[in-house]
């Protein structure tokens, strides 16, 4: 039965997630059940696809994308998938209507990920909103349940708060994408004489990301704005943290958020929001 599939497939879903992610598949838990497998489908695609650009090193990666990509639009176009996560993700698409056009772009910026090392302004923020606003969009998508009205009205706030995340992991992957992928995001910095002003400046901007897609929590419907201030202060939490860390420290750990504390930032929201 093609419902039984279904399911395994979200189940695949929701264990990559759940691997991947502990701090965004606690925020998944808090929200109403109803949307526990839709955002799941969204993060599992989101997920494979960071996987095959950023770790499968000693594969052709190109070829894996392309192939990616086509399994993916012919996915949404049969509304079937051999591959659970893709199957579990087309699902989601065509019950909610995500635009082909935010798919498009978040696989754009997939494939920049392929030979862009540094990036410009425009390069930036290109790829910020393929890899990081589009997806909030379709989250809001599912969130708003078709109420076109309410997405225009919410849609900037979410592109922020997707676009606060990416800067945060971009702070926090310093090491990581510099050393070992040999990429810088942020546009004209030199990481080998990374200082305090260039790092004040882009943390200014996170913080106006922040303000701004916090505005659009309170204005989500309650069945999902506990889950995504859960997100929220988890992330704002790991932003306080970096930016207490010396510069010269981020470029060579990476900063985290013990399990231990993102269980008691969950019990926190529930007093908060």
């Amino acid at each position: 039965m093609k419902a039984l599939y279904d399911k395994i497939s979200f189940k695949t879903s929701k264990i990559t997630t759940i691997a991947y992610s502990t701090s965004f598949s606690l925020g998944i838990r808090v929200f109403n059940r109803r949307f526990h497998d839709p955002v799941y489908g969204i993060y599992g695609f989101v997920r494979l696809a960071d996987e095959i650009v950023d770790t499968f090193h000693a594969f052709d990666k190109k070829h894996l994308l392309d192939e990616f990509k086509a399994q993916t639009y012919r996915a949404i176009e049969d509304g079937i998938s051999l591959n659970p996560i893709l199957n579990s993700f087309q699902y989601v698409v065509n019950k909610y209507g995500i635009e082909k056009e935010l798919v498009d772009t978040f696989l754009l910026s997939m494939e920049m990920d392929l030979d862009k090392k540094t990036y410009d302004q425009h390069g930036y923020e290109r790829y910020i909103l393929g890899s990081a606003e589009v997806v909030g969009l379709m989250c809001l998508r599912v969130f708003l349940e078709g109420d076109e009205r309410k997405y225009e009205d919410l849609k900037s706030h979410a592109m922020s708060l997707g676009s606060a995340f990416q800067k945060i992991n971009f702070l926090r992957d310093l090491k990581a994408d510099y050393q070992t992928l040999g990429r810088t995001y942020f546009p004209g910095i030199d990481l080998d004489n990374f200082g305090d002003n260039e790092r004040s400046k882009i943390e200014e901007d996170i913080e106006k990301d922040f303000r701004h897609g916090y505005e659009g929590i309170e204005k989500l419907p309650a069945s999902v704005r506990r889950g995504v201030f859960v997100a929220y202060i988890y992330y704002y939490s790991l932003f306080k943290k970096i930016k207490n860390t010396p510069t010269a420290d981020l470029l060579v750990r990476r900063v985290r958020i013990p399990n231990i504390k993102k269980y008691w930032l969950l019990l926190l929201s529930f007093t908060k929001s």
